[in-house]
């Protein structure tokens, strides 16, 4: 598993002729750290780390809300239709992604949004996987303790976000990681809905290093690192709540 983290981190300290020699180079003669610094000169990835800084936090925000909202709803409220609407959106998981493409494009096309920030966040404000898994980890919240808010005159709104939030923490943590991980690697929707390069986040802002003369592979992977790099402490720091979202949640790999 570690071995293409290592090979990227190996093959962006080398020359150009090491990046391509074969049999390959492990371990380049000379670190060239300079390959980080002409990276950032090739392409402007200061500004590609800002847009993707931006995408991913109002995506993932305004993921949680709804998802939040939503899991609530189907654990907690009774209404009219509830198991069925949920079994439609538990459906819909089955839908291949790559579908989605075509009627999500004509969809923000229509709403003049092309070439937006909106565009690339509006369709990933919502994610039934994440409505799955914290409405499990909500219905473990015994009903008693609603009800007795209930007879205590407190809302639904003030219950979810003074008590169900609270006790829900490692399962909304990680939530939370796996939709950042999703939208800071994020490639295919941002590639085709945005035409300026100024408006693209790190992983479509890596196509900088492919030109029809080659692509600079020492280039490439010190960008790309640079792009690996937070997730991978993200990862790091946070894995124990994946883990206790996912375990709390009743899901099993």
């Amino acid at each position: 598993m570690l071995i293409p983290f290592l090979w990227m981190v190996s093959t962006s300290l080398k020359s150009p002729a090491e990046a391509v020699s074969m049999p390959p180079v492990w371990i380049p003669q000379i670190l060239r750290i300079e390959n980080y610094l002409k990276a950032f000169e090739v392409a402007p990835f200061g500004r590609y780390f800002l847009n993707s800084l931006w995408i991913t936090s109002l995506s993932t925000i305004g993921e949680l809300f709804t998802t939040i909202l939503a899991a609530f709803a189907f654990s907690k409220m009774h209404f009219y239709g509830k198991n069925v609407l949920f079994t439609i959106l538990i459906a819909t998981m089955m839908v291949p992604g790559e579908l989605l493409i075509i009627p999500n494009y004509l969809t923000i096309s229509r709403m003049g949004l092309m070439n937006t920030y909106t565009a690339m966040i509006l369709p990933y404000v919502a994610s039934v996987f994440s409505v799955f898994m914290l409405k499990q980890n909500f219905e473990s919240v015994p009903n008693e303790l609603y009800y007795a808010a209930k007879v205590d005159g407190s809302s639904d709104f003030k219950f979810l976000w003074k008590i169900m939030v609270p006790l829900s923490k490692s399962a909304i943590v990680a939530v939370t990681i796996l939709k950042i991980i999703g939208s800071w690697n994020a490639f295919m929707w941002p590639l085709i809905v945005t035409n300026d390069r100024l408006l693209r986040p790190l992983p479509v802002g890596l196509q900088a290093f492919t030109t029809e003369a080659g692509t600079q592979y020492e280039l490439l992977m010190a960008a790309s690192a640079i792009v690996v790099a937070p997730m991978v402490v993200i990862y790091l720091f946070l894995q124990r709540y994946i883990i206790m979202g996912v375990s709390k949640s009743g899901l099993k790999g």
